[in-house]
């Protein structure tokens, strides 16, 4: 009678790292999934422009790490089985894969219930919501067959098919990896975009201490050197990427201008098919309205109005009751 395997440290961190690698690499592939179909179907992400991509970015790191990990470790469990028959019994194996199976099960019927209860409360079945739908019924059906398939043996008989699916599967997640990178930008591309958001961070900053020495002096000041006081700090006079000076010119008794050189331009929001509710897409907006610029140099005219730019009131004032 064969003795039944034992198992030993080796076994279970490696089952464990199987597993765990597989459920946080399918979260990033739907996190991913989801964030393509918003792109590109859904209420209109702006596609080459995301500088809150951060999303899309851990999902794509985490893919690259951990997807071939858990294909690593998946093989070298299975070789092993193929020498040692009798750790297809182990009992981590059989209860991660059965937790696996279950918790895939339930997806699939969550997924279902979730797609039945908008379509019999009359809701609108979007092209991007039904793709999300389709999304989730294929990643846990996938799932869901092939570690039923797994607890069979079926993989670790057929060898050469098992090794087809993971380069199948492999490929699609390459793919979707380099899909990421004409969504969000490349690397290259999210840096300019960021040094373009800290540029419209300082021009703000300037605009708002232009206006308090404004409403502490009654007069707009002659050049930035004038806002420099190392009791109140603040004063911001350079391009930190290219320590090129910010520009600044007072046109007028209450008008001001004020310009940057950017390194990309703003991108325009098509609204054609509707209004956004996604908040990076309004927080664009809110800076498009204000600080809207093109490649290069750009200036943006400022205009103080008395009426709401009040001075500050004198100190008898404020003590008076």
């Amino acid at each position: 009678m064969n003795e039944k395997a034992k198992v030993t440290p080796k076994d279970f961190f490696f089952w464990a790292g199987a597993m765990v690698t597989l459920y946080f690499s399918i979260g990033s592939f739907i996190t991913l999934s989801f964030e393509y179909i918003d792109r590109l179907v859904g209420e209109g992400g702006v596609v080459g422009y995301d500088p809150y991509s951060s999303g899309i970015r851990l999902a794509i790191a985490s893919l690259i790490v951990l997807f071939p990990v858990f294909i690593t470790l998946t093989r070298l469990l299975q070789k092993d089985i193929r020498v040692h028959p009798e750790k297809s019994d182990l009992w981590v194996r059989r209860w991660l894969i059965v937790l696996t199976i279950f918790g895939a099960a339930v997806a699939l019927i969550v997924d279902l219930i979730v797609l039945l209860n908008a379509f019999l409360g009359g809701e609108e079945l979007t092209a991007a919501f039904l793709l999300k739908i389709l999304t989730v019924l294929i990643v846990f059906g996938g799932v869901f067959y092939y570690y039923v398939q797994a607890i069979r043996g079926v993989w670790v008989e057929k060898e050469k098919l098992s090794k087809m699916i993971g380069a199948g599967v492999s490929g699609l997640l390459v793919i979707f990896i380099i899909l990421g990178f004409f969504i969000m930008g490349s690397p290259a591309a999210q840096r300019e975009f960021r040094n373009d958001d800290q540029r419209i961070n300082d021009l703000s900053s300037i605009q708002s201490q232009v206006t308090n020495y404004y409403r502490a002096t009654e007069r707009l000041p002659d050049t930035l050197e004038d806002l420099k006081d190392p009791l109140v700090g603040g004063y911001i006079s350079s391009d930190p990427q290219t320590d090129e000076d910010y520009e600044y010119e007072k046109t007028g008794a209450l008008t001001f201008e004020l310009c940057a050189t950017f390194e990309r331009a703003l991108p325009e929001i098509d609204e054609t098919g509707g209004q956004s509710n996604d908040w990076r897409i309004q927080d664009l907006k809110r800076t498009a309205e204000d600080w809207a610029h093109g490649e290069g140099r750009t200036c943006f005219e400022r205009t103080i109005d008395p009426e709401l730019i009040k001075p500050y009131p004198e100190q008898g004032e404020i003590l008076r009751f």
